[in-house]
């Protein structure tokens, strides 16, 4: 009995630890909020923003980060895809007076301000819109407020930032939006 007992602890405990995968800290605030004049949370994604249209990416805004913020971190990604966690967006080092990224970001690997391009599931920096291979599927961009810059070169894997973000997250906000080919 005592075995069973702890093997099922094992397994739920590690289920537990595979579906993590955000960094331990990260605090949600009402205040800090992120929205795109595109699109609202929860609703669709323009077609124009994703892969049967211009495939660029929305214009994002935020509001209200936390004091002491140094720098944001976003991550965009697809939960919903069928090979696992889809990652259409890297980019962090995002300077702490920024308020907004404009429609078209740039996929420069390194910014003129600081901000840097990590890569995503297509191994390109820069943005990869929505381009489910079936069905609605929704769509993450998750904005971290964090309380350094981060010391990681350009072209960082989501898993890279996530770990370089451990123990410096602030808070964090996110919009979802949703797409399904027309």
């Amino acid at each position: 009995m005592y075995r069973a007992l702890l093997l099922l602890s094992l397994i739920l405990l590690a289920g537990c630890a595979a579906k993590s995968s955000e960094p331990i800290g990260s605090v949600s605030t009402p205040d800090f909020q992120l929205t795109s004049p595109a699109f609202t949370n929860g609703n669709a994604i323009p077609a124009q923003y994703a892969c049967d249209g211009d495939d660029t990416s929305p214009a994002l805004e935020w509001v209200k980060p936390p004091e002491g913020t140094q720098s944001f971190a976003l991550i965009m990604d697809d939960p919903d895809a069928p090979v696992g966690t889809w990652v259409h967006w890297v980019l962090y080092n995002i300077p702490a007076d920024t308020r907004g990224l404009a429609e078209a970001f740039p996929a420069d690997a390194e910014l003129s301000d600081g901000s840097r391009s990590g890569k995503n599931s297509w191994s390109k920096s820069g943005y990869g819109g929505p381009c489910p291979p079936s069905g609605t599927h929704r769509y993450y961009f998750k904005l971290y407020a964090l309380d350094i810059q981060l010391d990681l070169a350009a072209g960082a894997t989501k898993a890279q930032l996530l770990k370089a973000m451990e123990g410096h997250i602030l808070a964090q906000t996110e919009l979802m939006g949703t797409y399904q080919h027309p």
